[in-house]
């Protein structure tokens, strides 16, 4: 087949963790070396564009800039991204777009973490040291904006943070499932114990250990609850030193630097969407209608479908992710042919903030390459479940080329409900999570509530004797008076 000289192909795809806790390191430079372990010298120096995923470790006018100096390339254009899980894909689609349409040539695009060096500094009474540049650097062009992760429903009771907000979601998939608690822990035990298998043969995870799903459902001395029902070994790890970076470009540029065509992954077709920014406004807590969407488009787009892709992996932050993600793009929990992760996940491949998705893509990457024909499905999510990007990725080029569609206007007319953030009355308890303190005390308890006419607010049951009656007893549709300041008392 002739293939059409401005394909957008992914020709390098490298990752790095850092371990040595007696050489801390920056951020820019474990890039660096990730960059390297992505491409040769003589394809870093011809990157004219290079794009760095948020970083939360350090902070730089312009990372790209400095990674430039690093690698020894002279790029044209550098850019910052803004926040969320979404971007590595989302920077992806659009750097295949910018390279089929003639706007870049060769785009590194880069991101990493050292949150765990920064960590261990700050608890010996030290702090990690960056590269500063002057006010001479303009700031990095942002790639995109910021969105608000709340609605004025979840500020108002401080539902402010990842580790309670999808465990709210776990407890709306179990109601819907029609399961008992225990029975349900027992399941996203084993869900992540089958990504724990897959971190242990990946050479780039964090943690190669194996963990028995009873350990990692259950609280221990080492795995403490976090926020019902999600223990510490259900939340993302990121407490890593950890790097990625591919290298993406054209056919012919592909050619003209003599890069092997057996290393050769070509972007297929990408969409991206999003939820509702206010978890509040959901339609339903366990579902997502930009997931079902974008995610069937960008398959449509790519000439395949579920059933055809080989590889996948779903964002893994948290386990309510993955199930929500399975269920609206048709895919089992439960294929032992098919794991829902090609790395092991956020929890033990490792969860660099932002970061993630470049590990898994370049991830994806060396299994197509080892498995040509192949064809695999990347999921990146942000935000709490809010923001999705999708990318389908094959050895084999794509007889129309590279497509990419935001699908936002279809996700827009799905419907949502109403939000009364500062509704009071009595309601029916519609979901809920128990964070717990370092003690392993209930401290409080989220609730989602159910307004008599159909619309939701979100309340807090400040008391923790009242918080831990809601890890041992199943209150969803109890009764619950929600008070004028967002308080909750269960009737």
């Amino acid at each position: 087949m002739s293939v059409d000289p401005r394909t957008p192909v992914l020709i390098g795809y490298g990752q790095v963790n850092h371990r040595d806790d007696t050489d801390p390191v920056e951020p820019v430079d474990l890039m660096a070396v990730a960059a390297r372990n992505a491409a040769h010298d003589r394809v870093l120096r011809a990157v004219d564009s290079i794009r760095v995923v948020n970083l939360l470790s350090a902070r730089y006018r312009d990372p790209g800039a400095l990674l430039a100096q690093r690698i020894g390339a002279e790029p044209r254009t550098t850019r910052y991204s803004p926040v969320g899980g979404n971007v590595p894909q989302s920077l992806v689609n659009q750097a295949c777009l910018d390279i089929r349409d003639g706007r870049a040539g060769v785009v590194l695009v880069t991101g990493g973490e050292t949150w765990r060096t920064r960590t261990r500094l700050r608890r010996a009474g030290g702090r990690l040291v960056w590269t500063q540049q002057d006010d001479t650097v303009p700031i990095a062009e942002c790639d995109g904006e910021d969105v608000p992760m709340v609605g004025p429903a979840e500020e108002r009771i401080g539902l402010d943070r990842p580790a309670y907000v999808y465990p709210l979601f776990e407890q709306a998939l179990r109601i819907a499932a029609g399961e008992k608690a225990d029975d349900h822990r027992r399941r996203i035990g084993r869900l992540w114990s089958r990504f724990n298998a897959v971190a242990v043969d990946n050479p780039h995870a964090w943690i190669h250990q194996p963990v028995p799903a009873e350990e990692i459902w259950q609280p221990g001395p080492k795995n403490r609850m976090i926020s019902w029902p999600y223990t510490k070994l259900m939340n993302s790890n990121n407490m890593v030193d950890q790097a990625a970076a591919l290298v993406l470009t054209s056919v012919q540029t592909a050619t003209d630097l003599r890069v092997p065509t057996q290393n050769w992954v070509f972007p297929l077709a990408g969409a991206d969407a999003h939820d509702t920014y206010a978890v509040a406004n959901r339609a339903e807590l366990h579902r997502s209608p930009a997931i079902r969407i974008a995610g069937a488009r960008a398959l449509e787009l790519a000439g395949t479908a579920i059933g055809d892709i080989d590889h996948v992996d779903l964002y893994s932050c948290f386990p309510s992710a993955v199930q929500v993600a399975a269920a609206e793009l048709g895919l089992p929990t439960d294929d032992p042919e098919r794991p829902l992760t090609v790395t092991g996940g956020l929890t033990f491949a490792g969860g660099p903030w932002n970061n993630y998705v470049t590990h898994s893509i370049a991830t994806l990457a060396e299994l197509l390459v080892a498995n040509p024909g192949h064809r695999g499905l990347i999921t990146a999510n942000g935000g709490y479940l809010t923001k999705h990007s999708f990318g389908v990725y094959g050895t084999e080029p794509p007889p129309a080329g590279f497509r990419w569609e935001d699908v936002q206007a279809a996700v827009d007319a799905q419907p949502t409900t109403v939000s009364s953030g500062a509704w009071s009355g009595t309601g029916v308890v519609e979901s809920w999570t128990t964070p717990f303190d370092r003690d392993g005390r209930p401290q409080q308890a989220f609730l989602a509530v159910r307004t008599p006419d159909g619309a939701r607010t979100m309340a807090v049951i400040r008391d923790p004797e009242a918080a831990e009656s809601t890890v041992r007893e199943d209150i969803a549709g109890a009764a619950v008076d929600v008070h004028d300041d967002g308080t909750a008392t269960l009737i």
